[in-house]
């Protein structure tokens, strides 16, 4: 649905997106926009997709946000990952569970669990976001409050990256959290200095 452009609009943005990030695969699954729970159906289907993909990791948004949608598909996309690797499961495909799951935050307040240099990706990354322009074009003023307008997304992208990668002495980064420890196998060699 979206509250700029058109369902039509949209996929051709993402796919222009996909195209962009080198992504071999993209798929809109239609759990219903505004609509979307972490049902058993929705579970199912989508833990074929990833039998189908067989992904090592996956990254999903944070667990917490203003928009229902996005936290829930945190909660969904964790429950598929699970349900993909159980072999009695009545979908198809081989089973499949991805090792790793990763939760995607540009939240000020959210510690991230550690921080990846995206230094050499940043202007595609851009490129991929200014792939969605419906989004911010015409008379933002009624959304201004949950949404910047589009030279200030920008900024505000390019400030918390900057930010972030400050934190680990390069130039822009992007933090991610999990839920589980993280294993180090070699403290000596770890890349951030402490003082």
């Amino acid at each position: 649905m979206g509250t700029r452009g058109t369902a039509e609009i949209r996929g051709q943005e993402a796919e222009a997106a996909r195209l962009v990030v080198g992504a071999r695969f993209r798929e809109r699954m239609n759990f219903g926009d505004s609509r979307l729970t972490a049902s058993v159906e929705n579970r199912f289907a989508l833990a074929e997709k990833i039998r189908a993909a067989r992904p090592k990791t996956v990254i999903l948004p944070y667990w917490e946000g203003r928009h229902p949608d996005h936290y829930t598909a945190a909660t969904l996309g964790y429950e598929a990952c699970y349900a993909a690797g159980l072999k009695q499961l009545p979908i198809g495909g081989q089973p499949h569970r991805p090792k790793k799951i990763l939760y995607a935050s540009m939240y000020w307040e959210v510690k991230p669990s550690f921080l990846v240099d995206i230094t050499p990706q940043w202007e595609r990354k851009i490129a991929a976001i200014n792939c969605f322009a419906s989004q911010f074009a015409g008379d933002l003023r009624d959304i201004a409050e949950l949404y910047p307008a589009w030279g200030k997304l920008i900024d505000r992208i390019r400030t918390q990256c900057k930010y972030f990668g400050h934190l680990m002495g390069v130039e822009y980064a992007e933090p991610f959290v999990v839920k589980e420890a993280m294993a180090v196998e070699d403290i000596v060699k770890l890349p951030v200095a402490s003082i």
